[in-house]
C-alpha cells in the first residue's frame, strides 16, 4: 500500500529562533502547512518546502495569552485559529498578496518553458502571504481540543463545555454546550433519555469530526470514548446524543477515517482500537485492533507507552500511529502492518547498539500522501548545538518522510490487472513485462525480448522464463520510470496512474490533463496544446482499453463532465479524442472487456459499451450507453464507495456448465462500500431473451437483483475476465484483501465430470487464508500473490566521528522497496480439505500440477498441518494430517514431499508424521522400486535416526548396490561415507554424520583429498615393506589404508568387498569404460585390485568378444581396407613402417606428454627429467622403464579422475581435452607434412593416409584407452594390454608386452592365453574383419616369438633375466611403487626420430605453461 523511500529530509529554517516547534498542521488543500512555536506561527509552502511568512507574538501579549498549543485551518484555507495555554483563541487571516511571489523557477535561456501558460504562477511559484491577527477570543478555561466542522469551529474546554464558534460572525454565533447535559447510551435504540455523564469534572481530551457519519468521535479525560451525533440540523445540547464504546477505558487520542467510516482510538496500553457505527442500531461496533505482537517485536511490544498520535492518510488507505516512547508505525485501513520503526535497522545500529527511537510530538500528511511532516521531539529539545556555523540557516526538528504508494489506493480499476504499479511523487515503479510474456498472444517476440533484456540487465540469468511462468520471480528490482519534468512542473502532484494489460504503457494524471509513456519506445507523450491540458481535470481515474486511454474528466471551459477516449498511437490532442458528455460528476471508472463502468456522484452506476472503428487514418473508439442503475437506496454517501468493478462472477455455476459462452459476460457488479463488498447480480429469473431473436444493438439488458453483502473489511478486490478451461477454479474466483485478517477467496465449486451437483452443495465458498506479504496483484493461473515490501540498508558506518552523530544517515537507515511474491495454493487446498471438499481440492490441485513449484505447495501444506497438530497442547478431536497425507498420495511426488517435509521438521515430530503417512522402511522400498535413488537416500537419513544401526546398514547396502549399478557416483560417495558413519557410530556415542542433514558434497571432497595423500604415503612405505611375492599374494596397501585411522575397521572391509564385487562384475562383462568411470569417481584403487585379480576376473577369456565390446563401448570404428589398396604399393608394408609408424609414435608420445600435463604436477624439474629420457636408449624404451614413486600419486588419482569423469557436466575434462585435441591434430599434420616432403606420395597413398586418420575413434576415447592401457600395464594384466594394443593398432604396445614377457617371470598360463587369444583374433579377422589383417601381419614376428616363449615356459630354468638388477621391478605388477625417479618414460615406441624430438620440446614447454592451471582444475574435479 504505502512504502517508505530513501532517507527523511530535515527542513532548514532561515529565521533566528531558539524556540522548539511543537505543532504542525497542513491546510485542507495540502498546499501549505502551519508550524507553531510557543510564541510564533509560521506558514510554509509544501513544494518546495520554503518558509513564506512568520508571525512573532510580542512578549507582553505572549505572557497574557500563554504559549501557543494547537492550530486549525478554515476549510477554504483563508484563516487559522490558534489556541493558547491560557484559554484564548487567536484568529489569523491569511490575505494573499495578488500577483506577488516569493519564489519563482528560473529557466535557462532557450528552454521551452513558456511563462505564458495558464495557471503558470499558481502552479510553479511560492505565493507571498501575510498573517494578520483578526480576533482574540477568551474562553476562560484551558482549551483541550480544536476541530473545524464545516463552517464552524468546535472547541472543547477543560471545564466540560463544548463551544461552537462561527468562522465569520465569531461573537454572536457562539454557543456553549455543557457535556453533563448530553445523554449517553450504548446505542440509539435504547430509551431516548440515556444516562448522563454523571461526573462534575468530565471533559473532552481529544475529538475529531467525521463528515460521513455526521458526528464527532470523542475521548474523555477519564479514558472513556464515545461518539456524539446531532439528532437534527440544530446543534444544541438537547439535540445531541452520545453512544459509548463499552470496552475502552484507557483512551488517549482519536482519528477518524471518512471514507471507511472508522474511528481509531489510541489506548494507554499501546494498542489502537478501531470502531465503526452500526447503521441499524447506531451503536459503536468494534472493527479491529492495531497492536504490535510479541512474535514480531519481542523486546518492545509491551513497552511502547500510550498511543500519542494517530493520522489517516489523505486517501484514507493507511494510518500512521506513534507512541509516547517514540517510533512510527504504518497500518493499512483494516489492520495489516506495513512499516514499524521499533525493530530492525531503525532500532539498532550496524554494530548492534540500540538507538533511541524517534519521539514525535506532532505530524501531518502532505499532498496525496507522498510526504509525512513530523516534528522530532528528540532534536527540538536541544536547539543550540544544531545551529549552523554561519548562522545562515538553522536546522530545526521538522523531518519530511517520503512515501511511494500503490496505484490501487487511488485508482482501484487497476485491480483487474496482473501488474504491480507503485507511484511516487515524481516516478513510477513497475514490475512490467512479467505477466505479459506468456499470457497474451498479441505480445510479439520482439516485445518480450526487449522487455527482458531491459529488466534483467547484463549480469542476470537469462533462463528465468524457461519455466513458462508468467513472473520473473528471480529478481526483486523495479523498472523505474521518471515522470516527465515538463508535465510534473505544472501538474504536481500525480493523482492517478494506470498500466495496460501487457505492462508496456503507463499513463499518469496530475492536477490537470494527463500524459502517457511507452516502455518500448521509452518516450512520453504530452499534450501539444497546453491549454487543452490545463482545461481538463480528471475526476474519476483512468483505465486502458487495448490501445486506448479511457478517462472521466471535468471540462473547465464548458463546466461539463465528460467521458473521453484517447488513442495511444496518435498525438495527444482533443481532435483525436472521442468525447461523451456525462450528467453527473464521475467518482470512479473501470473497464471490463468492452464495457466501461462509471460510478457517479448521484450514486448511480452507468454502463457504456466501447467499440473500435477503423475509419480514416487513425482508428477511433465510440461509446454507447447500455444501462443505468441507481444505487441511492443503498449508498448513504457517494464518497464511501471505494471501488466499483464489473465481473463475470455469479453464484449459480450451473448456468456456466450449460452455456459456457456466458462465462465471459458481465454478470455482476462488485461494489466496495466502506469495506463492505456488495454484489449486484443480473436477474435471470424472468423470461430469457434469446440473442438471435433480436438485434444485438437494441437488446434489452437484464436488470440487476437486489444487492448482497459478500464480505466485510475488504480493502481490495481482484478478478479477471480471461477464460482458461484447465484452471476454472482460479480464474472464476474472486480474490479479496482484508487487511490484518489476511486474504479471502470466493471459490466456485464444480461438480466432477459434469454430474448433477448435490442439492446441499453450495455453488461457491468463501475461504479465508493468511499470507505474509501485503497483496498488490494476483496472478490467477500461477497461484501467486505479488506484493512489495520495505527493506532497509544501514550506512551509519560511513559516519564514525561524533560530530556526525546527528546526521540523518546515522539516525535512520536508507529505505528501499523490494518486489516480493507468495504462493497461496496450499492455503486453499487445506481449507477445502478442512471442509471435507477433498474432491474439489483434487480438481484444483490437478489443474495446477504443471506449475514448477507445485511440489513445494504440497510440502508447505503438509509441513504447516504437521507443525500445528504435532505441537498442539490439547488433543485434536478431528486431526487433518491423515487427510492431507491421503491427499498427497494422489500425486506422483508423494515420496519426495514426505521426506522433504520430514527433513525440514524437527526429529521430535517424525513419529507423528510417519504414523500418518506410513512406515519409512516401506517408503524407502517404494523409492527403490521407482528407481528414485536420491529420495531413497533422504529416507535413509530418517531410518538412521529412527531405527537401529543394523537396519540402516541393510538399507544403505541395498541403496549403495543400486547406485553402483546405475552409475550415480555422487550418491555412491555419500553412501560410502554414510556406511562408514554407521560403522563408527556403533562403537562411539556421537554419530559421524549430522543426523538431520544430508552429507554435503564438500565433506566428500575432504575425504577424497585425504585419500590421495594416504596413497602417496603408502607408496613410499611399500617400497621397503613388500617384496615381489608379497605384492602378488596380498591385497594392495592403499586400499588397506583407505580409512587412515581405523584401517582395521570391519566397516571398511565391508565397503571394499562391495566395491570389489562391482569392479569384478564390470570386468567380467567387459565394461571397461564403466570400470574407468567407477574407479575415477569413487577413488577406487584399480591397479592394486587388478594385481590380485589378474589370474581371475582380470583375465580375458574371449579376445574376439572383448575386442568387439571395446569397439562398441568407446565408439571406435572397425578398420577397413579400401578396394584400391589391393594393388597399391602399400601391400609390402613400406607405408606402414615409414609414415604409419612415425604417426603412431608421435601420437603415443604426445598422449603421454599430455597425460603428464593433465596430472597437474607443477614440479618442473621432475617433468623435465621425464621428458628428457624420451630420447634415451632404444633398449630402455623397449622394456618397461621404471617410474618414480611420485608418479603413482600423479597418475592414479588425478589423471584417472581427469580422463574418466565422463559426461558433459565434467567441465574441466572437456576443457583440457579441447587443448589436447588441437595440439595433437596440429602436431599430427605437421609430421605428415614433413614426411610428405621426403616421400612423394601418389593419390592412392593419400587415400590410404586419410583412411588411417578416419579409422580412429573420438579423441576422448583415445585418451581413455591409453590410460586403461597404462593401468593394465602397471597391474601386469598383459592380455588386456594386447587387446587395447590391437584396438589402437599400435605395434609398439604389442612389442612392449612381448618384451615384458621375455624379460620377466611371467605365468605360463598368461602367455598361453595371449597366444590362444591372438590366434582367435587372426581367425576372426580372416573371416569377419579383414581390416585387422594388415596390422596382424606387422606384429607377426612378435607372435612367432610368443610361440617360442610359450614352448620355453615348459622349462622355467632356461629363463635368464636381461638386466638382473631390474628383474623384480619389471616383473612386478605394482612396480611403480619401488622405482626411482631417474627415468619416467612409459612411452611404448620403437624409435624416436628427429621430428619426434622437436615435438617433445614443444610439448615440454606446453606442459610447463599449463601446469599451474591444471593443478587448480584437479581440486574441482575431485569434489
Amino acid at each position: 500500500m504505502y512504502f517508505l523511500s530513501g532517507w527523511p529530509k530535515r527542513l532548514l529554517c532561515p529565521l533566528e529562533s531558539l524556540e522548539r516547534p511543537l505543532h504542525i498542521q497542513t491546510d485542507p488543500q495540502r498546499a501549505f502547512f502551519a508550524v507553531l512555536f510557543p510564541s510564533q506561527l509560521s506558514i510554509w509552502y509544501c513544494r518546495p518546502s520554503v518558509l513564506i511568512v512568520s508571525y512573532k507574538e510580542l512578549s507582553k501579549a505572549a505572557s497574557q495569552f500563554g504559549p501557543y498549543k494547537q492550530a486549525e485551518w478554515r476549510p477554504d484555507s483563508t484563516m487559522i485559529a490558534v489556541s493558547t495555554a491560557n484559554g484564548y483563541i487567536l484568529f489569523f487571516e491569511i490575505p494573499s498578496a495578488r500577483d506577488k511571489y516569493l519564489y519563482e523557477p528560473v529557466y535557462p535561456k532557450g528552454s521551452p518553458h513558456l511563462k505564458g501558460t495558464p495557471h503558470y504562477k499558481e502552479e510553479q511559484c511560492a505565493p507571498s502571504l501575510n498573517l494578520e491577527m483578526k480576533k482574540v477570543l477568551d474562553l476562560q478555561a484551558s482549551i483541550t481540543s480544536l476541530q473545524s466542522m464545516l463552517e464552524d469551529l468546535l472547541v472543547a474546554t477543560a471545564d466540560g463545555f463544548l463551544h461552537l464558534i462561527h468562522w465569520d460572525g465569531m461573537t454572536n454565533g457562539r454557543k456553549a454546550i455543557n457535556l453533563c447535559t448530553v445523554p449517553f447510551s450504548v446505542d440509539l435504540q435504547s430509551s431516548r433519555a440515556g444516562s448522563l455523564l454523571g461526573f462534575e469534572d468530565v471533559y473532552i481530551r481529544d475529538m475529531e469530526y467525521c463528515a460521513t457519519l455526521d458526528g464527532f468521535a470523542v475521548v474523555f479525560n477519564d479514558g472513556r470514548v464515545g461518539f456524539i451525533t446531532p439528532m437534527s440540523s440544530r446543534f444544541t445540547a438537547e439535540q445531541l446524543h452520545g453512544v459509548w464504546a463499552q470496552d475502552v477505558i484507557d483512551g488517549t487520542c482519536v482519528a477518524v477515517n471518512n471514507k471507511y467510516r472508522l474511528m481509531a482510538f489510541g489506548c494507554a496500553n499501546g494498542s489502537v482500537q478501531v470502531y465503526t457505527i452500526d447503521t441499524t442500531t447506531g451503536a459503536m461496533q468494534f472493527s479491529h485492533k492495531l497492536e504490535l505482537t510479541p512474535k514480531q517485536y519481542p523486546d518492545i511490544w509491551n513497552k511502547t507507552g500510550p498511543v500519542k498520535l494517530i493520522r489517516w492518510s489523505p486517501d484514507s488507505c493507511v494510518v500512521m500511529v506513534t507512541w509516547e516512547c517514540g517510533g512510527l508505525s504504518l497500518w493499512s485501513v483494516f489492520g495489516a502492518q506495513l512499516i514499524c520503526t521499533l525493530g530492525g535497522d531503525f532500532a539498532y545500529q550496524s554494530d548492534g547498539a540500540k538507538k533511541d527511537p524517534l519521539k514525535i510530538c506532532s505530524m501531518t500528511w502532505g499532498s496525496e500522501g507522498y510526504h509525512l511532516w513530523v516534528i522530532d521531539g528528540n532534536s527540538s529539545s536541544n536547539m543550540k548545538p544544531e545551529r549552523n556555523a554561519n548562522n545562515e540557516a538553522q536546522q530545526f526538528g521538522i523531518l519530511q518522510f517520503q512515501f511511494i504508494k500503490s496505484a490501487l489506493t487511488v485508482n482501484p480499476c487497476m485491480s483487474n490487472q496482473e501488474q504491480v504499479l507503485l507511484q511516487g511523487e515524481d516516478r513510477l515503479y513497475l514490475n512490467c513485462g512479467d505477466a505479459a510474456q506468456t499470457q497474451s498472444p498479441r505480445n510479439t517476440l520482439a516485445h518480450s525480448e526487449h522487455n527482458h533484456s531491459r529488466e534483467r540487465g547484463p549480469f542476470s540469468d537469462g533462463g528465468l522464463d524457461s519455466q513458462g511462468l508468467s513472473t520473473l520471480l528471480g529478481h526483486r528490482h523495479w523498472h523505474v520510470v521518471q515522470i516527465h519534468s515538463t508535465y510534473l512542473e505544472s501538474n504536481w502532484p500525480i493523482r492517478f496512474s494506470a498500466i495496460d494489460k501487457l505492462g508496456q504503457n503507463v499513463a499518469v494524471v496530475g492536477k490537470f490533463g494527463f500524459a502517457h509513456y511507452s516502455l518500448l519506445t521509452k518516450k512520453w507523450k504530452l499534450f501539444g496544446n497546453i491549454t487543452q491540458e490545463q482545461t481538463m481535470m480528471v475526476t474519476g481515474g483512468l483505465a486502458w482499453w487495448n490501445d486506448f486511454i479511457v478517462l472521466a474528466c471535468y471540462n473547465l471551459n464548458d463546466h461539463q463532465e465528460e467521458l473521453r477516449i484517447y488513442l495511444r498511437t496518435s498525438n495527444l490532442d482533443n481532435a483525436f479524442a472521442h468525447i461523451t458528455k456525462v450528467q453527473a460528476n464521475t467518482l470512479l471508472l473501470s473497464v471490463f472487456r468492452d464495457i466501461v463502468i462509471l460510478f457517479r456522484a448521484d450514486c448511480s452506476i452507468c454502463l457504456y459499451s466501447i467499440e473500435r472503428s477503423s475509419e480514416g487514418l487513425n482508428p477511433t473508439a465510440s461509446i454507447q450507453i447500455l444501462q443505468e442503475v441507481s444505487m441511492s437506496r443503498y449508498i448513504p454517501h457517494p464518497f464511501l464507495v471505494v471501488s466499483v468493478t464489473l465481473t463475470s462472477v455469479r453464484t449459480e455455476t450451473g448456468i456456466t456448465l450449460k452455456m459456457p459462452q456466458q462465462a465471459c459476460e458481465a454478470e455482476s457488479i462488485m461494489l466496495n462500500l466502506a469495506g463492505q463488498l456488495i454484489m449486484l447480480q443480473r436477474d435471470r429469473s424472468g423470461p430469457q431473451i434469446r440473442d438471435k431473436d433480436s438485434n444485438p444493438n437494441q437488446r434489452k439488458h437484464l436488470p440487476f437483483c437486489a444487492p448482497v453483502v459478500l464480505a466485510q473489511s475488504v480493502e481490495n478486490v481482484w478478478t479477471t475476465c480471461r477464460i482458461n478451461k484447465q484452471k476454472r477454479h482460479l480464474l472464476e474466483a474472486l480474490w479479496l484483501s482484508c487487511g490484518g485478517a489476511g486474504m479471502k477467496v470466493w471459490l466456485p465449486l464444480f461438480p466432477r465430470d459434469h454430474r448433477k451437483p448435490h442439492s446441499f452443495l453450495s455453488r461457491r465458498i468463501m475461504l479465508p487464508f493468511h499470507i505474509n506479504i501485503y497483496p498488490l496483484a494476483v496472478l490467477f493461473e500461477d497461484a501467486l500473490v505479488l506484493g512489495a515490501v520495505n527493506d532497509t540498508v544501514l550506512y551509519d558506518c560511513l559516519y564514525t566521528q561524533t560530530s556526525a552523530r546527528e546526521h540523518l544517515e546515522v539516525l535512520f537507515p536508507f529505505s528501499i522497496v523490494e518486489r516480493t511474491s507468495q504462493i497461496y495454493l496450499h492455503h486453499i487446498l487445506r481449507q477445502l480439505l478442512v471442509r471435507n471438499l477433498g474432491e474439489q481440492a483434487l480438481l484444483l490441485a490437478h489443474s495446477c500440477a504443471t506449475l514448477p513449484y507445485f511440489p513445494h505447495v504440497l510440502e508447505l501444506m503438509l509441513h504447516e498441518v504437521l507443525e500445528e497438530e504435532a505441537t498442539s497442547r490439547e488433543p485434536i478431536p478431528d486431526p487433518l494430517l491423515p487427510t492431507v497425507a491421503k491427499f498427497i498420495t494422489e500425486f506422483p511426488l508423494f515420496l519426495q514431499t514426505v521426506v522433504h517435509c520430514a527433513r525440514k521438521t524437527e526429529y521430535a515430530l517424525w513419529n507423528y508424521l510417519f504414523a500418518a503417512v506410513g512406515n519409512p522402511k516401506d517408503l524407502f522400498e517404494e523409492c527403490l522400486m521407482a528407481q528414485d535413488l536420491d529420495t531413497a537416500a533422504s529416507y535413509l537419513i530418517i531410518l538412521q535416526n529412527m531405527e537401529v544401526p543394523a537396519v540402516s546398514r541393510q538399507h544403505a547396502t541395498l541403496l549403495f548396490n543400486t547406485a553402483l549399478e546405475q552409475g550415480k557416483w555422487d550418491l555412491c560417495r555419500h553412501m560410502i561415507r554414510f556406511l562408514k558413519a554407521i560403522g563408527s557410530g556403533e562403537t562411539e556415542t556421537p554419530p559421524a554424520t549430522p543426523t538431520t542433514q544430508e552429507p554435503s558434497s564438500s565433506g566428500g571432497f575432504e575425504f577424497f583429498r585425504h585419500r590421495s595423500i594416504s596413497l602417496s604415503q603408502s607408496a613410499e612405505n611399500l617400497h621397503s615393506k613388500f617384496n615381489l611375492t608379497k605384492t602378488l599374494s596380498m591385497p594392495s596397501g592403499p586400499s588397506q589404508k583407505r580409512w587412515s585411522k581405523d584401517s582395521d575397521c570391519a566397516e571398511n572391509m565391508y565397503i571394499d568387498m562391495m566395491l570389489w564385487r562391482h569392479a569384478r562384475r564390470l570386468l567380467e562383462e567387459i565394461k571397461l569404460k564403466d570400470l574407468g568411470c567407477f574407479a575415477a569417481q569413487l577413488g577406487f584403487e584399480l591397479i592394486g585390485w587388478l594385481c590380485k585379480e589378474r589370474a581371475r576376473a582380470a583375465r580375458v577369456e574371449d579376445f574376439v568378444c572383448a575386442l568387439k565390446k571395446l569397439h562398441k563401448d568407446f565408439l571406435w570404428p572397425f578398420p577397413v581396407i579400401p578396394a584400391s589398396s589391393i594393388n597399391s604399393p602399400f601391400k609390402n608394408g613400406k607405408y606402414k613402417t615409414a609414415v604409419g609408424e612415425q604417426l603412431l609414435k608421435s601420437q603415443s608420445a604426445d598422449t603421454f606428454v599430455n597425460m603428464e600435463m593433465d596430472t597437474g604436477i607443477s614440479n618442473t624439474p621432475r617433468s623435465r627429467s621425464w621428458l628428457g629420457t624420451i630420447s634415451s636408449s632404444q633398449r630402455e624404451i623397449d622394456t618397461v622403464s621404471s617410474h618414480g614413486p611420485h608418479m603413482q600419486d600423479a597418475f592414479l588419482s588425478p589423471l584417472l579422475s581427469k580422463v574418466f569423469l565422463i559426461g558433459d557436466e565434467c567441465s574441466i575434462g572437456s576443457a583440457t581435452d579441447l587443448t589436447e585435441t588441437s595440439s595433437m591434430v596440429d602436431g599430427d599434420w605437421t609430421i605428415v607434412d614433413e614426411n610428405f616432403s621426403s616421400l612423394s606420395l601418389t593419390q592412392s597413398e593419400l587415400e590410404q593416409l586419410s583412411l588411417e586418420l578416419a579409422s580412429k575413434g573420438p579423441h576422448k576415447s583415445q585418451v581413455q584407452l591409453r590410460y586403461l592401457l597404462h593401468i593394465f600395464m602397471e597391474a601386469g594384466c598383459l592380455d588386456w594390454c594386447v587387446v587395447i594394443g590391437l584396438i589402437l593398432r599400435e605395434s609398439s604396445v604389442i612389442n612392449q608386452v612381448f618384451s615384458i614377457m621375455q624379460s620377466s617371470d611371467i605365468d605360463g598360463e598368461i602367455c598361453q592365453n595371449i597366444k590362444t587369444g591372438l590366434d582367435a583374433v587372426d581367425k576372426w579377422a580372416s573371416t569377419d574383419c579383414p581390416g585387422y589383417k594388415p596390422f596382424l601381419s606387422i606384429i607377426k614376428p612378435q607372435i612367432q616369438k610368443l610361440n617360442e616363449i610359450v614352448e620355453e615356459q615348459v622349462q622355467p630354468e632356461v629363463f635368464q633375466p636381461v638386466i638382473p638388477s631390474k628383474v623384480p621391478e619389471q616383473a612386478n605388477p605394482r612396480a611403480e611403487e619401488s622405482r626411482t625417479s631417474s627415468s619416467h618414460s612409459t612411452n611404448p615406441q620403437s624409435d624416436a626420430g628427429s621430428s619426434n624430438a622437436s615435438r617433445h620440446e614443444e610439448d615440454k614447454a606446453k606442459t610447463e605453461d599449463e601446469d599451474s592451471f591444471q593443478e587448480g582444475s584437479y581440486d574441482c574435479v575431485v569434489s
